[in-house]
């Protein structure tokens, strides 16, 4: 199949999910949840929106104009072992091996399933050549390279399998906010898009915050209060009930607005319902303290003009197609292997 036919796929998916109708919606939000309970129908219409916005002639079109992908080229088959722990998330995956014009072979997450056949097969509606693309499997055996994501342990047992192969094993990360002390209340309440967005289960969820003073948190709790439902969640209210009655136990400090607690911490994944925060004194400490750890940062949400490179407040969970995960460059990967 031809890159252009190729591209048009993708570009015509966006348009299909853009034009779904809420019948089709609600069904797709239905059986999400049956399968996932944490895939709630806001979580999933998040998703799908990120994934439109993604997905944009425009993007693609600016995405792929760094690379020099052949028109035809002789496909390799490439195994990914999909991640399962927020709608969708191992779609830019699937995306780039498709248009690298190799093969998937997906090893879907037991937690991702209705999603990701659902695309799969609109995919294949859309452009029937991608059948002999992509094939589901429960066993990923003998393929030419590997695209791997799972917790630090797992990553271990996939270096141990795929390590002599091509891959990318991806790791635990998780991601970050600085708050300089002169943010808007319009900014501290777009990071709670960022804090609460998929119950924080993915890489791009802020899990903490560095802030100069205590002072901050409380204007923080004020401005995250719209997010109090949150709480109605079975899930996420047992953790945050669970988390909160430890610390009590403990008398461990912390503050607590009803459904979130911040938690001083040197620690970089808070548990779901708890934030993190740490106090620094100069940003230069704080660059050296975070280049010591970057490894383990997916991304930092900030202010850019105070933060060089920083996502803007609310943006964290709507990457662009360039946007790679651990930053490390899928599509250059792929294209390495014709």
């Amino acid at each position: 199949m031809i890159l252009s036919k190729r591209i048009e796929a993708f570009i015509k998916l966006g348009r299909t999910i853009q034009d779904l109708d809420e019948e089709a919606k609600e069904e797709l939000y239905w059986r999400s949840q049956n399968g996932n309970n944490w895939f709630t129908q806001e979580s999933v219409s998040s998703s799908l929106e990120g994934i439109v916005f993604m997905l944009q002639e425009g993007k693609l079109k600016k995405w792929l104009s760094e690379y020099e992908i052949k028109e035809e080229v002789e496909p390799k088959s490439v195994g990914i072992l999909m991640a399962g722990n927020i709608p969708l998330v191992a779609f830019h995956d699937l995306m780039t091996v498709l248009i690298s014009g190799n093969k998937a072979c997906v090893k879907l997450s037991s937690s991702d399933t209705v999603l990701m056949n659902w695309v799969i097969n609109q995919l294949i509606q859309i452009e029937p050549e991608f059948e002999s693309f992509i094939s589901v499997e429960e066993m990923l055996k003998g393929k030419d390279a590997y695209i791997a994501t799972g917790s630090d342990n797992s990553a271990r047992y996939f270096n141990y399998y795929f390590g002599k192969y091509p891959s990318i094993i991806r790791q635990n990360r998780t991601s970050i906010a600085i708050l300089s002390g002169e943010e808007s209340q319009e900014d501290l309440k777009s990071l709670g898009k960022d804090i609460f967005k998929y119950f924080g289960l993915g890489c791009r969820n802020v899990s903490k915050i560095f802030v100069k003073s205590k002072d901050q948190l409380g204007d923080l709790l004020d401005a995250l209060e719209g997010y109090a439902s949150i709480a109605n969640h079975h899930k996420y209210h047992n953790n945050y009930e669970y988390n909160k009655s430890i610390y009590l136990v403990n008398n461990e400090p912390h503050l607590d607005n009803g459904f979130l607690i911040l938690k001083e911490s040197i620690e970089l994944v808070s548990p779901i319902s708890v934030l993190y925060y740490e106090i620094y004194d100069s940003k230069n400490d704080l660059l050296n303290k975070l280049e010591s750890i970057k490894k383990k940062i997916q991304c930092i949400v900030a202010d850019s003009t105070y933060w060089g490179g920083g996502v803007s407040f609310g943006c964290a969970q709507q990457p662009e197609p360039w946007d790679y995960a651990d930053e490390v460059d899928t599509m250059e990967f792929l294209i390495g292997l014709n």
